[in-house]
């Protein structure tokens, strides 16, 4: 497998840190296996806070044939509507990005779970999810 080739970036380039958090479906939890639905971004320094998510519900009944893709399906929309804020957020809503984000990415025991933090530099936090969750993703 070969790494992907650095982004050649303009010397005027202000790069911003953030963190991401690949969401996963693990339908039988005593087995462990999973696939990954989503990525979740947060970038600090814009309050940008985001998510991407897509089920190949194919996959996940072939991990569990009786697995509750209806449920699923809610739970990333529910993760979507926590990112993006406002009223679809619930009480989420008046909690900041930030916030919002370390509660999304707390450990759970579910059906849907977020993975590992990890972190990077971007220029801009949008492209680097679409990136992110066309490479872990689809």
């Amino acid at each position: 497998m070969t790494r992907p080739t650095p982004l050649a970036l303009p010397a005027t380039a202000e790069l911003h840190d953030y963190e991401y958090a690949v969401i996963r479906a693990v339908p039988r939890i005593e087995r462990g296996e999973c696939i990954n639905v989503g990525v979740l971004l947060y970038c600090r320094d814009s309050a940008h806070l985001a998510a991407r998510t897509h089920l190949d519900q194919a996959r996940l009944l072939a991990l569990d044939p009786v697995a509750d893709v209806h449920g699923v399906r809610r739970a990333l929309h529910g993760i979507e509507a926590v990112c993006a804020g406002g009223p679809q957020a619930g009480p989420a809503a008046a909690d900041s990005p930030g916030q919002r984000f370390r509660w999304l990415t707390a450990p759970r025991s579910a059906i849907v779970q977020p993975g590992p933090v990890h972190t990077g530099l971007t220029v801009d936090p949008e492209t680097e999810l679409r990136r992110l969750f066309d490479q872990l993703v689809l």
